[in-house]
């Protein structure tokens, strides 16, 4: 056979990518059929942590269910929390004080910056850009620092309560978080000069994983996901909790729906969410941080218990007389989170515990639309498939 009309034949392989793979983002195995380097088919595998959060609830209080959802995506700990309570609060019809709402408007929104701070990180390094990993971890450490001087830990942090927060933030805590938000946006700067216009960048993020915007919607994208694809739709927005309806901020999109425009639109989040910050901090206003009936069914404020026996006595009246009996029905109350949407379904029989409870997780649903993304690609390009969806396999596997 002569050189010039020689034909190269490759063998369909199928290969496993995970579950022990480290730009899987965790436990996710995807089984990839090949023909060469071009992806035929991509079949996605959850389900490697046997979480059991959604049952685990059923037999708990509404109170001592907040730490599990600590563990769902485990680097979004107090959005979680704050989007439990929301829900438990709507179907206890109970209402927040202003400052408590203010806090958690707060709280939740340091969360997305360390959220996607991290994700910028992992993602850029798993196409190969190592030194924005360095410095993006600078700030992320700093607000690490700033949850643990607000409630103690870093990671998971049940903060939020129903009806309230758990206790109320120092001068200190303020005058520090105002200090990053004057700091933030020079850094957000340093990001893009790394890799904003970067051409190995721009080849492996340009056009890459392009989805229409009517096919986000079908496949129940949300989040900078859904965005990306410039559908403009956010439930801070849309359906606004806690203190967005009185805070002023953009809703990024993008044109194309690539891995690009998901990027940009992460990244303006920042700025808008350092941006939200910051007006709540400068609006902040005095009063109680937990609501009146709060104490019926939770731990009192942490200056009312007097001593470990007493807080002991307490929640075992709890135990032995019952939480307050929630009434039946059923709720489902969402809320924005870094990822996406984050749904609490709550089934009510009438007592002191979900008779169900229900999570509408955005990582389950983006982690499925990984097929539409991969097939036909190349096998280089599923990592960077898998980065832009942002995915944590703590929520997928509830």
């Amino acid at each position: 056979m002569k050189p010039e009309t020689a034909e190269l034949k490759t063998k369909e392989l199928t290969i496993n990518m995970g579950p022990q793979h480290p730009a899987t983002h965790g436990v996710l195995r995807l089984v990839l059929q090949l023909d060469g380097e071009t992806v035929v088919k991509c079949t996605p595998y959850i389900g490697y942590l046997h979480r059991g959060i959604e049952k685990l609830a059923e037999n708990r209080t509404y109170l001592s269910t907040i730490p599990l959802t600590d563990r769902l995506d485990y680097i979004s700990s107090m959005s979680n929390n704050v989007g439990y309570a929301v829900a438990v609060e709507k179907l206890f019809g109970i209402e927040a004080p202003e400052r408590a709402k203010y806090i958690r408007t707060i709280v939740a929104e340091m969360t997305r910056i360390s959220s996607h701070i991290l994700w910028l990180a992992t993602h850029a390094l798993d196409i190969g850009a190592m030194t924005v990993f360095l410095y993006s971890f600078r700030e992320r450490e700093w607000i690490l620092d700033l949850f643990e001087m607000v409630c103690g830990a870093r990671l998971t942090t049940s903060f939020a309560r129903i009806g309230g927060v758990r206790n109320d933030i120092t001068q200190e805590f303020i005058d520090s978080l105002y200090e990053f938000t004057l700091q933030f946006p020079k850094r957000i700067e340093e990001y893009e000069t790394l890799i904003d216009q970067n051409r190995i960048w721009l080849k492996r993020t340009k056009d890459i994983g392009v989805i229409s915007a009517e096919e986000a919607i079908n496949w129940g994208l949300t989040g900078a996901t859904l965005r990306g694809s410039g559908v403009n739709y956010d439930v801070r927005k849309f359906a606004p909790y806690d203190a967005y309806d009185k805070v002023e901020f953009d809703v990024p999109l993008g044109t194309k729906g690539d891995v690009y425009d998901r990027y940009r639109c992460r990244m303006e989040e920042l700025r808008q969410s350092n941006r939200i910050i910051k007006q709540c901090l400068e609006q902040l206003p005095r009063g109680p941080i937990l609501a009146p009936d709060a104490p019926k069914f939770t731990l009192p404020p942490k200056h009312k218990i007097l001593n470990d026996m007493e807080a002991m006595i307490h929640q075992f009246v709890l135990i032995t007389k019952g939480p307050m009996s929630a009434p039946k029905g059923e709720v489902y109350v969402a809320t924005e989170v870094p990822k996406g949407e984050l749904g609490y379904y709550f089934v009510s029989d009438g007592t002191g515990r979900p008779y169900r409870m229900r999570l509408r997780a955005p990582s389950f649903v983006h982690a499925s639309v990984l097929p539409r993304l991969c097939e036909g690609a190349l096998i280089a390009d599923v990592i960077a498939n898998i980065g832009t969806i942002d995915i944590v396999l703590g929520e997928c596997d509830r």
